[in-house]
């Protein structure tokens, strides 16, 4: 009978192996990402605009969606069709739901769960309908002359400033900018001097915390780099610190996704931003323009789409590099605008609201699917739909999701009792990243996350799950 190996063979073995070098590899980032972010046109942007797109958002909701129950079936919620149907009926189920809820929730889950995410919806949409706006020269500004875009600069940036010193600001911002393409590029620049400078000048001297200048259109890594080397420049002669203005890379041109050399351009172009790069939008309209892909078959699911993403996931989502997925170009308004609407043209609007609420749902659900916990907005309406793609996202996975955690953390803490490693802490990391997320965007209330992990409310916001059982471990 052959021997085992001995301690000294296995270590003789394991020498052979090359160390892994995981220096590119970030640590679990425990800052909060945004669900989405909404583009709009420079000329229009004010202070008041994330209010005024809130409210608009709401009063689509209370026009097309006026009960729980017609909300559900709107975005075809789990178990909507058992909803009742006729007024009466609905408000008598909302009043027990607001009497006895865990009651109802244990007999009727379907009517818990779409009450829940309807009333968590109006709530994110009077409190905070905005987590992330983008001020936008580019495609959602167009072309102008010079002296035009120049007053677009100072109006939108005076208007930045003024939410910022007023507290109002989105908790994510910035602004996009042309492309460094030889057409665009002096204008760019331009844009990104006053934009910056008139900014600064009205807070006296500070940032709104994480702004983010927008790249669009890249194709070479030699753009990131000299955006790079124009903020160095900025923040020096402006007395900031160095990498106090992130870049945010978009990427829609296949150059992007692999070089002239055949190369995977990726990483190359968040190193060329030397510490800046923080986020990569795809812009899948664009992207698929760019392979000749008829107009009307440039959707978010082609499978160009899916390679891109992929290929984003594979590259970025190591380095921690927030990920956004792309747009619905369907909106979700009235197609009848008359004030003196029939009963037939009151049904069309509802019909086609509800189908468009419905397509901006699925492939939110499907970015979330595919680990894009952010993805674009191109109308107010649209808010409707990605707050209840999101927090349904979060709340069917709830239990199954905590289950998994908890029984990971058991695990984790029989290992450091037996003194050996637990070697699935990225996936327990994941599953904490799950609750910190449905905490930050508001799909779930502390009470529920602090619940359903069994960790504290510093637990779960702060550290890394590897921390967290690692000082388990100091204090067994």
């Amino acid at each position: 009978m052959r021997k085992t190996f001995s301690d000294s063979e296995i270590k003789k073995f394991y020498a052979g192996l090359k160390t892994f070098d995981s220096s590119f590899i970030a640590h679990p980032s425990s800052l909060r990402s945004p669900v989405h972010v909404v583009y709009g046109g420079a000329n229009l942007f004010t202070a008041a605009t994330p209010a005024k797109l809130g409210k608009i958002a709401r009063q689509s909701l209370e026009t097309y969606a006026p009960s729980f129950a017609e909300f559900a079936r709107a975005m075809w919620l789990a178990g909507a069709e058992v909803l009742p149907i006729y007024d009466d009926a609905i408000r008598n189920l909302e009043r027990r739901l607001i009497e006895c809820e865990e009651e109802v929730k244990s007999e009727n889950f379907a009517a818990w769960f779409a009450w829940t995410i309807y009333n968590r919806t109006i709530e994110k949409l009077t409190r905070e309908p905005i987590e992330d706006f983008r001020i936008d020269f580019e495609d959602g500004y167009g072309f102008r002359a010079d002296a035009e875009e120049d007053a677009h600069c100072i109006s939108s940036s005076n208007e930045l400033a003024k939410s910022f010193l007023e507290k109002s600001i989105t908790p994510f911002c910035g602004f996009r900018i042309k492309s460094f393409q030889k057409e665009t590029y002096r204008r760019a620049i331009r844009t990104l001097d006053l934009f910056l400078t008139n900014l600064l000048e009205k807070t006296g001297g500070s940032l709104p915390e994480k702004f983010v200048v927008t790249l669009p259109k890249i194709s070479r890594r030699e753009e990131v780099e000299v955006l790079t080397e124009l903020l160095t420049e900025f923040e020096k002669q402006n007395g900031l610190e160095k990498g106090a203005i992130k870049i945010e890379i978009m990427i829609e041109t296949p150059e992007s996704i692999v070089n002239e050399n055949g190369e995977v351009a990726l990483r190359g172009l968040v190193a060329a931003g030397k510490g800046r790069v923080n986020s990569a939008h795809f812009g899948a309209f664009d992207y698929t323009a760019s392979f000749g892909i008829a107009g009307v078959h440039q959707l978010l699911r082609h499978e160009a789409c899916n390679f891109a993403r992929q290929m984003m996931q594979i590259s970025l989502a190591p380095l921690n590099i927030r990920l956004s997925d792309s747009v619905t170009t369907e909106i979700p308004v009235a197609v009848h605008k008359s004030e003196n609407l029939t009963a037939a043209q009151t049904k069309e609007n509802v019909r086609a609201v509800h189908a468009a609420w419905r397509k901006h749902f699925n492939n939110v659900n499907n970015s979330l699917i595919n680990g894009f916990y952010q993805s674009w907005d191109l109308h107010p309406a649209q808010i409707v739909a990605r707050y209840a793609a999101v927090y349904a996202f979060f709340l069917e996975s709830k239990d199954a999701q905590s289950k998994r955690l908890k029984g990971f953390i058991e695990k984790a803490a029989q290992a450091n009792l037996t003194g050996n490693m637990f070697d699935d802490a990225a996936s327990a990391q994941g599953l904490l990243n799950f609750f910190r997320r449905a905490l930050n965007c508001g799909a779930m209330t502390d009470s529920e996350v602090l619940e359903a992990t069994g960790l504290t409310e510093k637990q779960i916001k702060t550290a890394s799950f590897s921390e967290i059982m690692e000082k388990s471990k100091l204090r067994a």
